[in-house]
């Protein structure tokens, strides 16, 4: 038996020790799994993830997969980036952000003046990412089979301006779904580019998906924070953390209870990255009225009514707004 296999059966022991427990004594760890298919919390039985993989989600909340998209889908997606930016293509519901200190700048129809892309489910050329056979494999070990795309967005981090505003607050990204259950819901993360420290790479704290939503709001930061940007309010800032340093076309798959942030980027270059959140199809709305979630439903509703022209006086909810967001990228729609 592999050294992963067995910490895999030494985890589903820990987890349950009934007598039937104590006698999964198999070589096999596929054995192991599927004995207690239900006993592994975090991740779904499908026979694709390693022993290793399953027990580095399980433990840490996210596993990295080196080259896994490639380098001519990568540079289809950077293409139609660079048209957006020069608006010679239109999408509709598409959400185009900049950085606070170039909102205050003129704006020049170009990709150093947008730092993110966001619900880009209506251009299907990078919708094509949610959809690529090699992510969705990984995708439904933490979903099941039925896959739901929820949240697009391709991320342009620009060179910091001096003020750190380039820099993404430490938080969950459940703060921002009304939709459960959160086991059930996995980020596909995607770098464009090399990705590293002095770029601002991704930073996660390991294990902290095991714990529970966290109250978010802005971080009282000098220079400012870009909207949308809530951090969580109270966290250990003792507690160990990752820097994950990618490669082009390498991969990151977390949970969206998963603690993580990023840094400023010191460099002169961009750094591009692809994402899509998926949730099972299985997963209901939730009403976030009276929960930590009141001031991102508050914030969200008001972009949506100014953004479509909306009176004032219709009453939405943060579920409303996600309503026309989602697609079946796989199985069957049964809830969503």
């Amino acid at each position: 038996m592999s050294g992963a296999a067995n910490r895999l059966k030494l985890l589903i022991n820990h987890l349950d020790r009934s007598p039937a427990a104590a006698k999964t004594s198999s070589a096999s760890a596929k054995t192991i799994t599927s004995y207690h298919p239900h006993k592994l919390r975090y991740t779904c039985e499908t026979d694709f993830l390693t022993p290793e993989q399953r027990l580095l989600y399980e433990e840490n909340g996210f596993i990295l997969i080196k080259n896994l998209v490639s380098d001519e889908d990568i540079e289809r997606f950077r293409k139609v980036f660079e048209r957006i930016c020069r608006q010679e293509v239109k999408v509709p519901g598409l959400t185009v952000m900049r950085d606070i200190t170039i909102a205050k700048s003129k704006f020049i129809p170009d990709q150093k003046t947008v730092t993110k892309l966001q619900n880009f489910q209506e251009n299907p050329e990078l919708f094509r990412y949610c959809t690529l056979p090699e992510i969705l494999q990984y995708v439904e070990c933490f979903t099941g089979p039925n896959i739901m795309a929820m949240h697009t967005m391709l991320i342009n981090k620009p060179p910091d301006a001096g003020k750190k505003t380039s820099r993404h607050p430490m938080h969950q990204d459940l703060h921002y779904f009304p939709f459960r259950p959160a086991d059930r819901i996995v980020c596909a993360w995607t770098a464009m580019e090399k990705v590293n420290r002095q770029n601002g790479c991704l930073v996660v704290l390991p294990g902290t998906h095991t714990g529970t939503l966290q109250e978010h709001d802005y971080p009282n930061w000098e220079g400012g924070v870009n909207i949308m940007y809530h951090g969580v309010r109270d966290y250990n800032p003792e507690h160990p953390r990752v820097h994950l340093e990618m490669e082009k076309g390498d991969t990151v798959f977390f949970h969206p209870l998963l603690i993580h942030g990023s840094g400023m980027n010191q460099t002169q270059g961009f750094r591009k990255a692809i994402s899509c959140h998926y949730a099972s199809s299985e997963c209901y709305y939730i009403d976030v009225k009276g929960t930590t979630q009141e001031n991102i439903e508050k914030e969200t509703v008001e972009i949506a009514i100014k953004k479509y022209g909306m009176d004032n006086k219709i009453t939405l909810k943060l579920q409303d707004t996600w309503a026309l967001k989602g697609r079946l990228v796989q199985g069957e729609k049964l809830s969503l």
